[in-house]
């Protein structure tokens, strides 16, 4: 039997060829548009010009994350207002440290980290503190480093492996996303007089970093450095903080910085006050094997940062400094005790990926969605999402883009549109007419150019000698040379003799000549532009 096979209707091919065409050029408007907004946006984040809104988002996506439960491997001893009240003493004195200090020993801490400087005698007990500082080996006190400007505040005479410094990198506007782990003062002479953390030469651990190598050491856990340079405890290698990272763009990181990876808003850690130290209201398994900070909570010390957790608190929107030390401490130890994830960021390559991966959504996106009322639905269920992914990242410590990459997804989308209906209004007509107008007077100039070329050839003497030649040729009446005719001349046998070769040659050129000619005549008005 035979296959009938079934003849397409009149216009059927015709009309999947127009919607096949009209698909690929949507295609490509939505390419062409998603890659000069994924540039766009990727030239504004270099620049640093979405640095606030990223860091403001990144801040957005800590707050939006569980609270985490206290670390009970740190108790925190908080100087507050009601200590100052009832003691009538400031700033506390070395005699009233000296008593606390003595408690916090005889229950067996693993460190004591003491956030307040003691560079000079304050009231009774100076002997005695330094005598009890120097006479312990886990008590860690702390400097400011210097700086050209300002001649920071040395430590109390103590080893300089007990001391540690208390600085924080601060972002723009005062916010506290970094810890440092390590420093060098600066080279640049500072003004006072010289000290251990104005000594250039010096490497100086932070003050939580200190208690927390402390902790792990007992736990026989040493200090490593990977081949780049990197610190490693154990298997965890804590990352160093790059200039672009994440939402960073050129970032100040001198020093060995790191994010801080807030376990909460709050301490972190159990807080005490010193008056429930020096009554004994904690007990000695409060204080046992932990690492243990004293240090101002009070406003009036000045001595306390915004957070990423400020903006969404209502009052008392400063974390102590003390309190950020045993934050940056557990942080630490979380990583290396609890698998509790650093965070982290992709590199370069892979952020601008990421950021063109959702510019292409975003132009496909709208591509397929035509009606205004979904088409917003579908990009704020787009964005959420979005959000939602970096939310998840973030809780496993990956720092990815927001910003760039929804800035790429709308404007993309919106961008498609907009020149859609550009080229299809009144006025994108005109600018294509006009656009075609001028393509036609090129067109116009190049055929000029080309009868000026033909015409220097037609009026060349060979030109005009070939010419005759072929009339010749053609009319059999060219002229004749002695016996010889122009005629083709009798064989023996009575027919016609052949041409000769070059007779043949000039024929077959001449052939060729006329053939081209019609052609390109031919391709000349077929790509000659018609009038709409």
């Amino acid at each position: 039997m035979g296959i009938i096979r079934k003849q397409p209707t009149p216009g059927q091919g015709q009309g999947k060829s127009q919607g096949q065409g009209a698909i690929a050029a949507k295609l490509q408007v939505a390419g062409l548009t998603s890659l000069a907004v994924v540039a766009a946006v990727l030239g504004l984040r270099l620049l640093g010009s979405l640095q606030g809104a990223e860091l403001a988002t990144y801040d957005r996506l800590l707050r939006s994350r569980p609270v985490e439960a206290d670390d009970d491997r740190l108790l925190v001893v908080g100087i507050d207002e009601t200590d100052i009240q009832s003691r009538q003493e400031w700033p506390i004195q070395d005699q009233t440290l000296v008593d606390a200090i003595a408690i916090l020993e005889a229950a067996d801490p693993r460190a004591i980290g003491i956030d307040i400087f003691r560079d000079i005698p304050i009231g009774d007990g100076r002997d005695a503190l330094i005598t009890q500082l120097n006479d312990s080996d886990r008590i860690v006190v702390a400097c400011k480093i210097s700086s050209p400007t300002e001649p920071g505040v040395p430590p109390p005479p103590v080893s300089p492996e007990a001391v540690g410094f208390a600085d924080f990198p601060v972002d723009r506007g005062g916010t506290l996303r970094r810890t440092l782990l390590l420093a060098q003062p600066p080279e640049t002479p500072s003004p006072g007089e010289p000290h251990l953390c104005s000594d250039p030469d010096e490497l100086l651990p932070s003050l939580s970093f200190q208690l927390a190598l402390r902790y792990l050491n007992a736990e026989n856990i040493e200090l490593d450095a990977t081949p780049q340079q990197e610190i490693q405890l154990a298997d965890v290698v804590l990352r160093r903080l790059q200039p672009n990272l994440g939402g960073y763009q050129q970032v100040d990181s001198q020093g060995y910085q790191m994010l801080l990876n807030f376990r909460s808003g709050q301490a972190g850690a159990t807080v005490v006050s010193l008056s429930q130290v020096l009554s004994g209201q904690v007990s000695a398994d409060q204080i046992r094997d932990r690492i243990i900070l004293i240090g101002y909570t009070t406003p009036e010390a000045k001595d306390d940062f915004y957070t990423p957790y400020s903006q969404g608190l209502a009052d008392d929107q400063k974390l102590a400094g003390v309190l950020a030390h045993a934050q940056a401490a557990s942080q630490i130890l979380s990583a290396v005790l609890d698998d509790r994830p650093l965070i982290w960021a992709w590199p370069a390559w892979g952020e601008s990926l990421w950021i063109l991966v959702w510019g292409a959504v975003g132009g496909l996106f709208a591509v397929k969605v035509r009606r205004p009322v979904y088409f917003a639905l579908g990009l704020g269920g787009l964005s959420a999402g979005l959000y939602g992914i970096g939310l998840l990242l973030l809780s496993q410590g990956g720092w990815v883009p927001l910003v760039p990459p929804a800035l790429t997804l709308i404007l993309s989308a919106g961008g498609v549109v907009l020149v859609e209906r550009f080229n299809q209004s009144t006025y994108g007509q005109a600018v294509y007419r006009q656009v075609k107008t001028i393509l036609k007077i090129d067109i116009d100039i190049d055929e000029e150019k080309v009868e000026r070329q033909v015409a220097e050839i037609t009026e060349t003497d060979y030109f005009n000698q070939l010419q005759q030649k072929a009339r010749e040729l053609r009319t059999g009446t060219g002229p004749k040379s002695g016996s010889t005719s122009a005629a083709a001349p009798k064989a023996n046998d009575g027919s016609a003799q052949s041409a000769s070769p070059a007779e043949t040659e000039d024929i077959d050129y001449l052939s060729q000549l006329q053939q081209k000619a019609k052609s390109f005549k031919a391709q000349q008005e077929q790509d000659s532009p018609t009038e709409d």
